[in-house]
């Protein structure tokens, strides 16, 4: 198997919603859940496997999604520690496929407008093995999706609190390859109603 075929996707979405002030993984966007537009990009995409961090109202979610959740490239992770912030879903989702897999890659579950061709795209940057981190960016403004390969695995287990791994990526500059993606959607994340509102007037 070629290290290009060894990345997980894991799919941040444990989080209680606090500042949009309902279930945000279950908000339905043009006929599908904000979770499932990420899920669905994910599952189409060269990933090998995929792992659906969960944690708040979790059973609600797998309810919802009904079938997709027992998809046979899924994998659901229950994070039971999501209160304590970001870092801990990060940790569950890489627990479940360090030994695995050589390379991950974090998608946010509010960021409904990535899609299969960005994930390929940043998966096919395997030719700079020179680099452990791979970040996208639009016209130098950088964001998510971003791929960790295994050597920043201990560095990743090693983070607590409400952050993801900006530290880490900053941390580690040299290491870190900048990959120019064409959407900036992609990059939309929903935190409020306002965010909702303002996506829908985006969407092509």
């Amino acid at each position: 198997m070629s290290s290009q075929t060894q990345t997980a996707g894991i799919i941040l979405a444990a989080g209680a919603s606090v500042r949009f002030g309902q279930l945000k993984q279950l908000i339905r966007l043009r006929g599908k859940y904000l979770v499932e537009w990420v899920l669905d990009a994910a599952l189409k995409s060269r990933l090998d496997i995929v792992v659906l961090v969960l944690g708040h109202e979790y059973q609600s979610i797998l309810q919802a999604l009904g079938a997709k959740a027992r998809h046979p490239q899924l994998e659901v992770v229950i994070n039971h520690r999501y209160r304590e912030g970001q870092s801990s879903s990060l940790k569950a989702g890489l627990k479940s496929v360090r030994q695995e897999y050589s390379s991950v890659m974090y998608l946010l579950g509010d960021q409904p407008m990535i899609n299969s061709n960005t994930i390929n795209h940043l998966l096919g940057q395997v030719r700079e093995p020179e680099k452990d981190i791979w970040v996208p960016v639009f016209e130098g403004k950088r964001g998510n999706p971003t791929v960790f390969r295994r050597p920043i695995y201990e560095e990743l287990m090693m983070i607590n609190g409400d952050i993801g791994a900006r530290n880490i990526i900053r941390k580690n500059s040299e290491r870190v390859l900048y990959v120019e993606i064409k959407d900036p959607l992609c990059f939309f994340d929903i935190d409020s109603q306002d965010d909702l509102e303002d996506l829908l007037t985006r969407m092509p």
